[in-house]
């Protein structure tokens, strides 16, 4: 049996990431998806837990986390009861993996409570993360640009085939809109299912610009080439998926109206994260990402948004031991 530390109180802060597009969503290969992502700083779900006389819970997504917390004590046998305080929490529904990061960040405190060794793909896999997509986990553990390698055949998450450094002066900003969701849950399910055949020319065609102009626009720091590449990829994998979303590649039509004015004032690599309703478009430097904030701020008030400049995060999430 695990023995706990009882005075310890574990903090985690978990980072937020973007889902950038699928390679193949026809499958043809014996593999499905191939997700490109990418850690970023902010937002960022934090939490502390501790052992406790009573089984308890707190701040954002408390009901959540207290789910989490009951079943990973389930699994592993630990004893006693535990008290989970989250401090802040990653938008849910908001196509910025907060679910993923909850979950992994819960489990990890609970195993360096335990004194035991924790796999985030592990602990993912324990509560049905990772179905499609492994760059949450990727996120978590090291952070960076990441590309996963598609769901195969076995029942696991999708291996990690690229994890590469992100540039330190680009800037991303976000666009976020608190009064949509993006499609989730059973009706994510049901999406995915009944999505239209997605030919396999077109899939080739992704992986074509992934490998010959967005990478190699990422390790050249080149953000024209990476923010075209991005751009067309965004355009093809949210075209497949217009029907599900309301018709269009964007889940909040005020989001891509702000990104498309974004990408006219000169913003590169436009898009929504998964399945929204947060928008993006990268820029080379703070700089520019302060121009352009200061430029559409009103305007996204306006239109009730929200823009936030975050950084490519090149480590994973943190973990801490007080007493």
């Amino acid at each position: 049996m695990p023995t706990l530390e009882t005075k310890a109180a574990i903090r985690v802060i978990a980072p937020a990431r973007l889902h950038l597009g699928f390679l193949d969503l026809n499958g043809g290969l014996g593999r499905r998806y191939g997700s490109i992502g990418l850690a970023v700083d902010k937002p960022a779900t934090e939490l502390t837990l501790q052992r406790s006389t009573r089984a308890g819970a707190s701040g954002a997504e408390q009901e959540r986390a207290a789910a989490l917390v009951q079943r990973f004590a389930k699994y592993f046998g630990l004893p006693g009861d535990f008290t989970v305080d989250v401090v802040s929490a990653i938008p849910a529904h908001a196509g910025l993996g907060s679910g993923t990061q909850l979950a992994l960040a819960t489990g990890a405190a609970m195993m360096r409570l335990a004194g035991l060794a924790h796999d985030p793909r592990s602990l993912g896999e324990l509560v049905d993360r990772g179905a499609r997509s492994a760059i949450g986990m990727a996120s978590f553990t090291d952070g960076g640009f990441i590309i996963d390698g598609g769901r195969g055949g076995a029942d696991r998450a999708p291996p990690v085939i690229v994890r590469t450094p992100f540039p330190e002066a680009w800037r991303a900003l976000l666009v976020l809109d608190k009064t949509a969701v993006g499609v989730h849950g059973d009706r994510e399910t049901k999406a995915f299912a009944t999505l239209r055949e997605f030919p396999l020319t077109t899939a080739a065609h992704l992986c074509h610009l992934t490998l010959l102009r967005l990478l190699p626009g990422l390790v050249e720091q080149d953000l024209t080439l990476f923010g075209r590449a991005l751009t067309e990829i965004q355009e093809v994998v949210g075209g497949h998926f217009a029907g599900a979303q309301g018709g269009g590649i964007w889940s909040s039509e005020n989001v891509g109206r702000l990104i498309k004015r974004m990408g006219d004032l000169g913003a590169k690599g436009l898009g929504q994260s998964s399945w929204g309703p947060t928008g993006f478009a990268f820029v080379e430097s703070q700089d520019a990402a302060n121009k352009l904030f200061h430029t559409l701020g009103e305007e996204a008030k306006g239109l009730g948004l929200e823009i936030l400049i975050v950084h490519g995060r090149n480590s994973g999430a943190q973990i801490f031991t007080g007493h």
